[in-house]
């Protein structure tokens, strides 16, 4: 874990809501992984830290990106922060995805804000020799990430609740038709969308990494205000995740943020 005082590169709202920031300074940048997050300072109106999933890195210029929705006090801030602006963080953090030597074919997966650590994944996967497919989902078309994010080499496949873009439905509808020649599925997106998941028969056999969202304290495991039961017993999600198998969630005891 790093303490660096990062500066605003770049600060845009790329969707209604959403912003994409880049922080300069980021030394740590050549180490991070995709999965891992950061623990920003928003403001002096803040007291604790927000944790980020980490969105791109640029190892040669030393900077991250970050991706995120504006939600509260916190994030409020710091879509109001100007190009200069300095950033206490923390990182990188947590466990991020695995990627197996043996697997060829990967498939990601998306809900809503959730695609902010996958481009980072599906950069490293390709830069592997991987086939990367990704399976992106939102309510409508105006909440969709925008398709420049996403490296321009994987397929992309695009759902929306309403229809107004891509397929008509829940992203989890079409997942089973892509599992077949999937070696390994990395998903990041809201826990209902888990909760769907982990009740598709035909997935019970494939390795299925998630990326959590829930309430962070501390960000590194001193607290436990992020614990959460998993099959092998307690877990917190900032230290021991946030990245974990699907299958060893105990989503009867897991509680929605």
């Amino acid at each position: 874990m790093n303490r660096v005082m990062a500066h605003v590169g770049s600060n845009s709202e790329i969707i209604p809501h959403v912003h994409l920031i880049w922080l300069e300074n980021c030394f740590f940048a050549s180490i991070a992984r995709p999965g891992q997050f950061v623990m920003l300072h928003c403001g002096k109106d803040t007291l604790l830290r927000r944790p980020l999933s980490i969105h791109q890195t640029d190892p040669v210029r030393d900077r991250i990106a970050l991706l995120f929705q504006v939600v509260g006090q916190g994030t409020s801030q710091l879509a109001q922060l100007k190009p200069g602006s300095d950033v206490d963080l923390l990182g990188p953090l947590g466990n991020g995805f695995s990627l197996s030597d043996k697997s060829h074919n990967i498939l990601l997966v998306g809900g809503g804000i959730g695609i902010a650590p996958l481009p980072f994944m599906a950069r490293v996967s390709k830069d592997r020799g991987c086939s990367v497919t990704m399976l992106l989902g939102a309510t409508t078309a105006k909440q969709l990430c925008p398709r420049y994010l996403i490296p321009s080499s994987i397929e992309c496949i695009t759902t929306t609740d309403d229809g107004t873009k891509g397929g008509k439905g829940f992203l989890t509808d079409m997942l089973p038709e892509y599992l077949d020649r999937t070696d390994q599925i990395f998903a990041c997106g809201p826990s209902p969308m888990y909760r769907v998941m982990a009740k598709i028969p035909a997935i019970r056999d494939k390795e299925v990494q998630i990326s959590l969202e829930v309430r962070m304290g501390c960000g590194f495991g001193l607290c436990y205000g992020c614990s959460i039961r998993t099959q092998s017993g307690l877990k917190k999600v900032c230290k021991d995740g946030p990245v974990f198998e699907l299958n060893q969630i105990l989503w009867n005891e897991f509680v929605d943020i």
